[in-house]
């Protein structure tokens, strides 16, 4: 394992607006070698092999429609005029602020009990443990994908194909996931993938590469954001290479994985189904230093959502949900069902050791 460089920050509670990151560290290498020549004989050889892989059947079709009425139980619980059965009320207007339409992280929705229950489901705490081969993981505070399809989004919507890799760290030192409730087809908001992109990650990053002039890019200040914004020359590059981008059908109860320097964005719903999904990422406990371990526990105990980074780059959500120029009125800074706190919660967490 490389030398890690752990940059030692002001622990004072970030403001609104500002930009603060905990436990700051970039590796230039895989965290963990893998034994290349290993067959698995399960899912784990897809994913080696292309940086990405779809599990069938991770939960029951009953345990998806659970989330699925979770959720939209939810967006109904602001009281803006949102009907799941009445397509009208499909609009932004009668939503809670979001990104890209469907991305919830706001309203400490990161710690709903729902999240909690989706992060401890045993199926998906056991697919982490396989891939990075320990029990021992941390989970990222991530959010929710609640996507009606708003009509009204169309003409403005640009996909914007990107990686959660700071091209600084150029080993597999993160795995997202995304466990999918409601049938998810062709025509359906999904996820986009670029299958092998994870492979190429350091060649297409050997000299210095800007990102794509997009509205979702970061602001240049943001140095140590995981995000970079690819452009459709950049696209081509990875296509002439072998690469291809596929829409990930899923069904109710699937479960995504990819390598965080995967390319992927959001495909634009065609249809009428509302997309419902929660974003899952764990990674090893010995990754992280303490002072990430410390800063996990202050989003814990505030309720602040974290990057898709469990062991590192924590950074505290608190910028608040704006609409119309002002702090969205529905705002709120608390779950409106607080998670069970188990021990597999802590741990999982990063507060309780294993």
């Amino acid at each position: 394992m490389s030398t890690t460089t752990t940059t030692t920050e002001t622990k004072a509670v970030p403001k609104a607006g500002e930009y603060m990151t905990f436990g700051t560290q970039y590796e230039t290498k895989d965290l963990i070698d893998f034994d290349s020549s290993k067959v698995y004989g399960d899912w784990r050889d897809d994913f080696h092999k292309y940086g990405c892989t779809l599990i069938k059947g991770v939960l029951s079709k009953e345990r998806a429609q659970y989330y699925v009425n979770k959720q939209l139980a939810w967006l109904q619980s602001f009281n803006l005029g949102f009907d799941p059965n009445d397509q009208s009320t499909w609009k932004a207007e009668h939503l809670p602020v979001s990104f890209k339409g469907g991305m919830m992280f706001s309203y400490a929705v990161t710690h709903e009990k729902m999240a909690w229950e989706a992060r401890t489901e045993p199926a998906i705490v056991d697919i982490f443990e396989k891939l990075w081969e320990t029990p021992e993981l941390i989970a990222s505070f991530d959010g929710l994908n609640i996507f009606p399809p708003q009509k009204d989004l169309a003409k403005s919507w640009t996909p914007w194909p990107h990686c959660d890799q700071n091209p600084e760290r150029k080993g597999m030192q993160a795995v997202q996931g995304l466990i999918n409730f409601a049938p998810n087809g062709e025509n359906d908001g999904g996820l986009v993938l670029m299958k092998g992109s994870a492979k190429l990650f350091n060649e297409f990053f050997a000299r210095e590469r800007e990102q794509g002039d997009h509205e979702d890019a970061p602001p240049p200040e943001i140095k140590f954001m995981d995000l970079f914004l690819f452009n459709k020359r950049d696209v081509k590059w990875f296509e002439d290479r072998g690469c291809e981008l596929v829409k990930i059908n899923m069904e109710p109860g699937d479960f995504v994985l990819w390598d965080s320097r995967t390319m992927h964005y959001a495909k634009f719903p065609e249809g009428d189904q509302i997309r419902h999904a929660q974003y899952i990422c764990m990674t090893p406990r010995k990754f992280a230093t303490e002072e990430a371990l410390e800063a996990k526990k202050f989003c814990f105990e505030n309720y602040y959502g974290t990057t898709h980074w469990p062991h590192c780059n924590v950074r505290p959500s608190t910028e608040k949900p704006m609409r119309n120029g002002e702090v969205c009125p529905a705002y709120r800074t608390e779950p409106i069902e607080k998670p069970v706190v188990t021990d597999k919660v802590l741990q999982l967490a990063g507060i309780k050791e294993y």
